[in-house]
């Protein structure tokens, strides 16, 4: 079976994968087959997108972490590095802004950009996702094959190695069950 990616914003990603936070917000991308956003796998890659990510969507102090991810990216690139893979642990499906301005502290987005994500197709809640993340011990290169392109979320990739690969899990048992308490807290 081929393995399944989710993508994300490289700059996401790089916060998940240094421990800051363990959620992601989705509604799902323009050209999602079922027009809002499904979970398709409890377990994924993270695929890294870099064209959509916006420096004023970032909370200022993390903002040096999209010029990192920026760095030498380029769209003629050929070819992408995965260097994490994630267990969902819970989708919280959250309706309101008072719900969602409860989480701010949690993640790198803005207000401004949560936001913007729950307004976004308003009858369909948006899914807060806790993800159990594990960085692999060394990143996979792959082609960026052209079924890997368009604004879908979920993609399947084309390698026989992935699954084979060592990986780690970013935060121990006991911080990952802190962070997932934290948020149910904020929640509450």
């Amino acid at each position: 079976m081929k393995p399944v990616a989710l993508k994300e914003w490289a700059v996401a990603i790089e916060a998940l994968r240094s421990g800051q936070q363990i959620l992601i917000m989705r509604k799902g991308g323009i050209r999602e087959e079922t027009r809002d956003f499904q979970i398709e796998s409890d377990s994924f890659y993270l695929f890294p997108t870099y064209e959509h990510q916006k420096k004023q969507w970032i909370k200022p102090e993390y903002q040096h972490q999209l010029d990192s991810t920026l760095a030498g990216w380029s769209l003629e690139h050929t070819d992408v590095s995965i260097q994490c893979y994630a267990e969902l642990a819970e989708d919280i499906l959250v309706k309101d802004q008072e719900q969602l301005s409860r989480l701010g502290g949690l993640h790198i987005w803005t207000d401004t950009f949560a936001d913007e994500r729950l307004k976004w197709k308003r009858t369909q809640p948006l899914h807060v996702m806790l993800l159990r993340v594990y960085e692999l011990t060394a990143p996979a290169q792959l082609p960026i094959l052209p079924l890997y392109n368009g604004c879908k979320s979920w993609i399947q990739l084309e390698s026989d190695t992935l699954n084979s690969m060592e990986r780690k899990p970013v935060l121990n048992d006991t911080a990952f069950q802190k962070a997932i308490e934290e948020i149910k807290e904020a929640l509450r």
